[in-house]
C-alpha cells in the first residue's frame, strides 16, 4: 500500500531529486567541447577523450553509448565514418557520422584497448567483459564539465547528445534533419528537446532580416 503524503512519516522522507536541479540539460557551446577534450588531454585521459568523442559525433542517448562494441565501429582496422546503432528506448535503426576528431581519438583507445569485434568499446573496471555503466558514464560527465569550470548540476550525459544536435540546428534550422540525426520519431519531440531558449531566439531573429 502506498502511503499518503499526508501521512506524518512522509515528511521524513528525503525525495529522489533533493537538492538537485530538474529538468533539460544545457547543450554544451562548440568552445565548452573542446575545453573539455583539452581537459582530457592534458590529463591523458585517453579511453575518455574517445567516449566524450564518440558521445558528441553520435548523438546516443548514453544507454547506447555504453553498449557499443567495437565492431560497430570498426571496419578493415579503420574506424568507421558512419555507423549504425539500433536504439535501446525505441528499438529504432539510428545512422551517425564520426568525424577526424573521434575517429582519431578513438582508433588511439581501441588500438590499446585490444580485444575483439564482439567486445566493448569502453569495458567496465569491475568485469571486463560488460561494458561501463550508465551511472559511471555520467559520474565521468560530471568530472568533466567540473574540470573544465561548469556547473554540474546544470549539464549531463544528455548535454552530450544534444550539443552536436544544437549546433546543427542553430546552423541550418532544418528540424527534419536534427529529428533523423536524433533518432525521434516525432518533430514534436525534437521540438521539445531543442528547447532554444529566449537569448537563442533573439540572437536568431536579430540575425534576420527581410
Amino acid at each position: 500500500m502506498g502511503m499518503s503524503e499526508f501521512d506524518p512519516a512522509a515528511s521524513d522522507r528525503r525525495a529522489w531529486n533533493a537538492g538537485r536541479k530538474v529538468g533539460a540539460k544545457r547543450a554544451l557551446k562548440p568552445r565548452q567541447v573542446w575545453a573539455i577534450r583539452f581537459f582530457l588531454d592534458q590529463h591523458r585521459r585517453l579511453c575518455y577523450r574517445a567516449l566524450f568523442d564518440l558521445a558528441i559525433d553520435s548523438k546516443l542517448r548514453g544507454c547506447d553509448v555504453v553498449r557499443m562494441k567495437i565492431g560497430d565501429l570498426v571496419i578493415g582496422g579503420q574506424i568507421r565514418a558512419r555507423a549504425i546503432v539500433v536504439q535501446q528506448k525505441t528499438g529504432r535503426p539510428v545512422q551517425f557520422e564520426l568525424l577526424t576528431d573521434a575517429r582519431a581519438s578513438l582508433l588511439a583507445w581501441l588500438e590499446r584497448r585490444g580485444g575483439t569485434l564482439a567486445d566493448y568499446v569502453f569495458p567496465s573496471r569491475v568485469n571486463r567483459a560488460d561494458h561501463i555503466s550508465t551511472r559511471q558514464y555520467a559520474r565521468l560527465v560530471d568530472e568533466w564539465v567540473s574540470g573544465v569550470g561548469l556547473r554540474r548540476e546544470e549539464y549531463g550525459t544528455h548535454s552530450l547528445r544534444r550539443t552536436k544536435a544544437s549546433i546543427i540546428y542553430k546552423a541550418t534550422g532544418n528540424l527534419r534533419a536534427v529529428q533523423i540525426l536524433l533518432g525521434h520519431t516525432k518533430i514534436e519531440n525534437t521540438v521539445r528537446y531543442l528547447g532554444v531558449d529566449v537569448e537563442d531566439a533573439l540572437a536568431l531573429a536579430e540575425n534576420t532580416e527581410i
